[in-house]
């Protein structure tokens, strides 16, 4: 049986390792905007790349990954919203910006707060949901005043509800499986459930082949920040809450918002309102963890 101090070095280890993969993870919009090609082709050749590393590294370490025919369609199914995360992500970026975009995904804390009781049958935190409220509230007032990206905001919405969906789904998975095979096969899955999509909506056939600057671009999705970060993200839900894990993610505009500002300059197309939303959803990630530490405190009085 582990001691205090060896569960504490863990969890501050898997803090670590958690805080390094949103790092990454704020890197993947600034590709997105790089890479030329649409957000469902992007996202397809992503998950390619991804779980073609994994089956790659699994042949080269000798590592079994079969698993049995139910575990498999769970984690296929848990797929689905992986790919519909990504293709609506990449899209909110392409008919937004960089910045608008990972800001409406820091709405992914509110859905948790509301999606997780309910999979798991505990009990609503109302800290959790006023954490929730108060991100939505400057998501709405970043709505108010960037009415002219309405689509890619809509979009970057929709993404943050799929991403808490499967963010929980994963933190039931992770007690059973190891992180790389529920990762090899969620993205296998998104892999599937795209290409039936784009078989169905005639995709395939105006496909574009990414130009060599793009590959690189692609490669790099791909490997450092899908398949290494996804199989580090699913992981230390060993040690945390989904809705933890939701909240330090939030931290994914700042990373994102700093760099889309090196590479695009994007701060200046931001309005004051845009600022407002941001410092409110910024703020209360960080008061959050201090709010809930001072509750505990007091309760245990």
């Amino acid at each position: 049986m582990s001691s205090p101090v060896q569960k504490n070095a863990g969890i501050n280890k898997n803090l670590l390792i958690l805080h390094f993969t949103v790092f990454i993870w704020g890197f993947t919009g600034i590709l997105g905007k790089l890479i030329h090609i649409t957000a469902i082709d992007l996202v397809w050749y992503r998950v390619l790349i991804a779980f073609s590393t994994l089956f790659l590294y699994f042949k080269f370490n000798k590592t079994a990954f079969k698993v049995d025919r139910s575990t498999v369609v769970k984690l296929v199914c848990t797929g689905a919203l992986v790919g519909g995360h990504w293709i609506l992500f990449f899209g909110s970026i392409k008919a937004s910006t960089v910045s608008i975009s990972l800001v409406c995904l820091s709405s992914i804390t509110l859905f948790t707060a509301i999606f997780e009781p309910i999979f798991n049958k505990k009990k609503t935190s109302k800290l959790e949901v006023a954490a929730g409220l108060l991100i939505i509230t400057g998501i709405v007032l970043v709505f108010k005043f960037e009415t002219h990206y309405t689509k890619g905001i809509i979009m970057g919405l929709a993404s943050a509800v799929f991403a808490s969906l499967f963010s929980i789904l994963n933190s039931k998975h992770v007690q059973k499986l190891e992180a790389p095979i529920i990762a090899f096969y969620e993205l296998l899955g998104a892999f599937c459930w795209i290409s039936l999509f784009m078989l169905a909506t005639g995709g395939f056939n105006n496909f574009t082949l990414p130009s060599n600057s793009d590959l690189g671009y692609l490669l790099i999705l791909g490997t450092v920040c899908t398949s290494l970060a996804y199989v580090a993200g699913v992981a230390v839900m060993r040690e945390f809450s989904a809705f933890r894990v939701a909240l330090i993610t939030n931290l994914e505009p700042v990373y994102g918002i700093i760099m889309s500002f090196m590479f695009f300059g994007e701060m200046k197309l931001m309005t004051t309102g845009f600022w407002i939303g941001a410092i409110i959803i910024l703020s209360t990630i960080f008061l959050f963890p201090l709010a809930q530490k001072q509750i505990g405190k007091y309760r245990s009085r």
